[in-house]
């Protein structure tokens, strides 16, 4: 978060420190809409024993939510598309374009004011990045690369989208609200007031039906039913001064995780039940959560100390630890498509860190512009994107 964007929260009598009426669409299993989005959709799993939302793609394994995400398994949507590393710099107002195989810098693209995340949408197809104070989206072709032209879109510090594919939710922060749109247009469709402050990110649950919202700046949570775009649940955090950040829901979909980056760790919550979660301590500022290829392990980026912690989900607790040997603030990211490397911004230090899934070690330390923030590898494996930097099924 900026200082603009700090201040006006400050002006509303918080405390914030830097954190981090249209058709809907058709069901896409039948779907004759131009923007082509039956191609994402592989033929429907043989057996699924898991009543999801009505319209979303069949869960693959009721065990295993990141099922579709397995090493270099990439829809036929986006298989020829170049790999690359997309990293907006909130205070450049630019996307830097990383070529992974060499760690460089191959293209500066100007975007509008303040972009905080790239996003994939629903469909695979487009790239879309946030320009928070711009208040604008502008969409990049990943099978080009290059940048058209931007969508006015008030107030969209981060960006979702749900599992049937009818609606983009845009995290409106400042405007304390969840815009639901239609995910290509991104025309507005309905607008749901929230009483917490700095919505930002968010993971949906194993059928679909609804997902958990973070609220950094008040400390609390927010359950929102998918179907009925509406808050069905709020509670607040048992930490004095929590900021809650990045979601991610485990792979047998039984409880979510939520980084804080003031409470220092992971809360664990039982998202059907919404009751009071309890936290596991990881590092300082934690922030960003990613889950390995073979749905075993949870990679945490401690921004507040420079490291990232491992959390298995098989023995249910951290195993490992790694620190940049430099130090630095690692942020949001991606894992690379075929898990071998885990690519974090780093927030406050104009880098980019491409780090060893296997061992840790730090491969490259790449310099980028001023405030790199919600960094997206792309393409990565799965059959739809559910937005933020890449929360693929």
């Amino acid at each position: 978060m900026n200082l603009m964007h700090r201040t006006l929260v400050a002006g509303v009598g918080l405390v914030a420190l830097a954190a981090c009426g249209t058709e809907p669409a058709r069901d896409k299993t039948r779907s004759t809409d131009p923007h082509g989005t039956q191609a994402a959709i592989p033929a429907p799993a043989k057996k699924d024993t898991v009543k999801g939302l009505p319209g979303m793609p069949p869960v693959l394994d009721p065990k295993d939510v990141y099922a579709a995400d397995r090493p270099n398994k990439l829809s036929p949507v986006v298989k020829d598309f170049p790999s690359r590393v997309y990293v907006p710099n909130t205070e450049s107002d630019t996307v830097s374009v990383i070529d992974p195989k060499t760690y460089r810098i191959i293209e500066t693209i100007p975007v509008g004011r303040q972009p905080q995340h790239v996003v994939p949408s629903w469909d695979l197809k487009t790239l879309w990045v946030n320009n928070n104070r711009g208040h604008t989206l502008t969409p990049i072709d990943p099978k080009t690369g290059k940048a058209g032209k931007e969508v006015e879109v008030h107030d969209p510090y981060n960006l979702y989208f749900t599992p049937h594919g009818k609606y983009a939710v845009v995290m409106a922060s400042l405007d304390r609200e969840l815009v639901f749109r239609d995910p290509h247009t991104m025309k507005r469709i309905k607008t749901e007031p929230v009483t917490c402050y700095g919505v930002n990110h968010a993971d949906f649950s194993l059928d679909g039906r609804y997902f958990i919202v973070s609220c950094e700046f008040s400390g609390e949570l927010l359950k929102v039913d998918t179907q009925k775009m509406k808050v069905v649940g709020q509670q607040r955090l048992p930490f004095e001064g929590a900021m809650p950040q990045d979601v991610k829901v485990s792979p047998d979909g039984k409880r979510f995780y939520i980084a804080d980056m003031m409470a220092h760790g992971m809360w664990v919550l039982d998202g059907d039940k919404f009751t009071e979660p309890t936290l596991l301590p990881t590092g300082k500022g934690c922030h960003g959560l990613y889950v390995s290829r073979d749905s075993r392990e949870m990679y945490v980026s401690n921004r507040g100390e420079g490291s990232v912690s491992v959390f298995d989900f098989t023995q249910n607790k951290l195993t490992k630890k790694w620190h940049l040997p430099d130090g630095g603030s690692p942020d949001m990211g991606g894992v690379s498509a075929d898990g071998k490397v885990l690519w974090l911004s780093g927030r406050y230090d104009s880098e980019v860190y491409a780090i060893d899934t296997r061992t840790g070690e730090q491969l490259a330390r790449i310099p980028v512009g001023s405030g790199p923030h919600g960094l997206a590898v792309y393409p990565q494996p799965g059959r739809y994107s559910l937005g933020h930097t890449g929360i693929f099924r």
